[in-house]
């Protein structure tokens, strides 16, 4: 058979050029990392060609036994890792994933209580665009001046509203979450609660952040790209019982595994990409070894420098510092905003993205914030020499954001240090 430069030049020129480009440049998107060659290795094997309804044990078409295997050691292997009773791997994305959760917990028209729009949201909870909205009611609060989840107004709101879901996580929220007082407010009204961990859940992996399950929430989920060089899919993790998904269960808290296997399939959706679970257990299988362990803390100690050197230059930041892998920087007081500055930094080879910050007062596609994080360019080998420099480049782009000479000889900067940190698998 042809290669892809033989049958499709077109898509190959692609290629090349998005091969440059993440040579060349610094990728510091909060959504985006780097796959280890094993990974890629896995994800474009043979597995991509077969078909494999339901679950392991319980396939419907036949000749599963390699599927199983494969299956079966992503289940464990996050289980173990994460300290959960089961483990859903074939959900096919964030989005997905949280449907899936959504539609085997509520019933439409039951209550979800989640963070407000501009102080950390993400679309998949509850946005008013999204079809998720159109299913179930969405009520939302809100982050306190300094930055922080205001509880008194998640207890109020919850004691009002009696959600069946209190969810916690966002995808721009710097800080560590404290956990157990939204497990005493569920407690409180029956509620189940429910953490999207998708940003920051290889902290978790590698016992850096804590872990939801271990202070009493019942459902898990995340992403597997991002911060953890997986494939783009979801994970599932939750407590309960795990039961036959071929039957139907009482719709008790106990029950909670095999309700979400049943809602992802068949509920949601059909056959499940084992390339992308074969190569989801390869890097759950990276996830338990101490590199990985030592690449989340230096990335966290490279995140806290950003914050640092930021800070010491005079940019605001959302709560004043992260303690997770993110910085938001807040440019509202000033002639910027976040996507004057992603657009500046783009022109330097630094991908960032805009971002919205509380009670943001600009639209969305004009938001107040820059989103940054380290952990790609982590990936690389950088570390907190870098990230001054790193700083430095982007602040000088910031002053001069209008000189194209300053800005031309920066990206020159910036391709030779991009360089010096080959992308792995390039």
């Amino acid at each position: 058979m042809k290669n892809i430069q033989q049958v499709d030049q077109d898509i190959y020129t692609a290629i090349l050029a998005e091969q440059k480009r993440q040579s060349e440049g610094m990728e510091l998107i909060a959504s985006e990392n780097y796959q280890s060659p094993a990974v890629l290795e896995a994800q474009s094997s043979v597995f991509a060609n077969k078909y494999s309804e339901w679950f392991p044990g319980r396939r419907y078409y036949g000749w599963q036994e390699n599927t199983d295997i494969i299956e079966q050691l992503a289940i464990d292997r996050a289980k173990e890792i994460f300290h959960a009773d089961h483990a859903n791997v074939q959900a096919l994305s964030w989005a997905a994933a949280n449907l899936c959760v959504y539609s085997a917990l509520m019933n439409p028209g039951d209550t979800i209580l989640w963070m407000d729009l501009t102080h950390g949201w993400h679309l998949t909870h509850g946005a008013p665009v999204t079809f998720f909205s159109k299913v179930f009611n969405f009520m939302r609060y809100k982050t306190k001046a300094d930055g922080t989840v205001d509880f008194d107004e998640v207890r109020k709101l919850a004691l009002t509203h009696k959600p069946k879901i209190i969810l916690a996580w966002f995808s721009a929220y710097p800080r560590e979450l404290e956990y157990e007082k939204f497990v005493e407010i569920a407690k409180e009204v029956w509620a189940i609660a429910f953490a999207d961990i998708s940003h920051i859940w290889w902290f978790i992996a590698a016992w850096v952040l804590k872990n939801p399950l271990d202070y009493g929430f019942h459902v898990m989920m995340t992403t597997t790209h991002k911060s953890l060089r997986w494939p783009r899919g979801a994970l599932i993790l939750s407590k309960g019982i795990v039961s036959n998904p071929l039957k139907k269960p009482e719709d008790t808290i106990e029950n909670i595994p095999t309700r979400i296997d049943r809602a992802v399939f068949p509920g949601m959706q059909w056959w499940p990409h084992m390339n992308t679970i074969a190569a989801i257990a390869v890097a759950l299988h990276e996830a338990q070894t101490p590199a990985f362990k030592a690449y989340a803390t230096q990335a966290l100690k490279n995140a806290q420098t950003l914050a640092t050197e930021l800070t010491s230059r005079g940019y605001k930041l959302v709560t004043w510092w992260t303690d997770n892998h993110m910085v938001i920087v807040d440019f509202s007081w000033t002639e910027l905003d976040g996507s004057v500055a992603e657009k500046t930094l783009d022109k330097i080879w630094i991908s960032t993205s805009k971002s919205t910050i509380p009670d943001d007062p600009n639209p969305p596609f004009r938001p107040s914030g820059l989103r940054i994080w380290l952990p790609a360019m982590t990936t690389r080998g950088v570390k907190e020499d870098e990230v001054k420099k790193i700083v430095e480049y982007m602040d000088q782009a910031f002053k001069h954001k209008n000189n194209e000479e300053v800005l031309a000889e920066l990206r020159n900067k910036i391709k030779e240090m991009a360089l010096s940190f080959p992308v792995p698998g390039l």
